[in-house]
């Protein structure tokens, strides 16, 4: 029997080439939690710079977080991003689908529940993820 989040993570269409794996939580009581702790942790390996992690639950379908890093150029862009590709399948995740990695200005690696973006400091701060994301929902007005 699988739980909700894993049902969601195997019907999802998320362009992978495999499902993931079933996959222990080492320590963490969900594994989506498992899957942030490994991106944060390639990333602090790969030296990304202004992590900032975007908890969507219930506010999105498409993930549980959004991931944002900056890389200090197109190739350390673009390294950090196949890193991460390549840990995540070494553990059990499956093979994610990676877009951008041609130009290395903002690299996109969907990791199922996590969607991990990472730029150059100049292109992120022309799209502003953190910005359209924080915007709160608006207070829905009561019915009488």
């Amino acid at each position: 029997m699988t739980s909700r989040t894993e049902d969601r993570i195997l019907t999802r269409k998320t362009g992978a080439a495999q499902a993931p794996k079933k996959r222990a939580a080492h320590g963490a009581r969900h594994p989506e939690q498992a899957l942030l702790s490994r991106i944060l942790v390639s990333l602090d390996d790969d030296k990304a710079e202004d992590v900032v992690t975007i908890d969507l639950a219930g506010r999105s379908s498409l993930a549980d977080w959004i991931v944002i890093a900056n890389g200090r150029s197109q190739r350390h862009v673009s390294a950090i991003a196949e890193h991460l590709a390549r840990k995540l399948k070494e553990a059990g995740y499956g093979t994610r689908p990676i877009d951008g990695m041609e130009s290395g200005d903002w690299v996109l690696v969907d990791a199922g529940d996590v969607i991990v973006h990472i730029f150059r400091p100049e292109v992120r701060a022309y799209y502003d993820l953190e910005g359209m994301w924080s915007v709160e929902e608006p207070a829905r007005a009561a019915v009488h």
